[in-house]
């Protein structure tokens, strides 16, 4: 496997888990939108300049695209109390409650729709259930 390869393979297994979990009510976000609000998810009460640094987008797109998810009711924003001058960003309860709904899905019925085969879906569903447990981490507790 090469690096191609397996970039594919990750894109495929993003795509599963969005047929997985169905559709999202209210528009989708877009790519750049998406790895924001995953960044505020993972790392609650960051300013957008930390957000930046972590996601590599400019501080205009990350400021953008906070206010626009802001306006759609997933983040909230507040003063950081022990600086006045910081703005923290958070995940609003909703949609931390619609991400955990979501990221508790079965997929087999998913893996069985794009796997024909009911044998080769078994097996893909093994292996997947094996790749999880070898590259488990501190974050296999992370709902996105």
């Amino acid at each position: 496997m090469n690096v191609a390869r397996l970039r594919r393979l990750g894109r495929h297994l993003i795509e599963l888990s969005k047929s997985a979990a169905g559709p999202t009510k209210g528009p989708a976000l877009t790519p750049g939108e998406e790895a924001v609000f995953e960044d505020v998810l993972r790392h609650p009460g960051s300013a957008v300049g930390e957000i930046q640094a972590r996601t590599g987008f400019v501080q205009s797109h990350v400021s953008a695209s906070v206010a626009r998810m802001r306006e759609r009711g997933l983040l909230e924003t507040a003063q950081d109390p022990a600086d006045g001058r910081r703005t923290q960003v958070h995940v609003t309860d909703v949609a931390v409650r619609a991400v955990l709904r979501r990221a508790n899905l079965p997929v087999d019925a998913a893996v069985r729709a794009a796997v024909r085969d009911e044998a080769q879906a078994g097996r893909v569903l093994a292996l997947l259930a094996e790749l999880e447990t070898l590259l488990a981490d501190e974050d296999t507790a992370d709902p996105a």
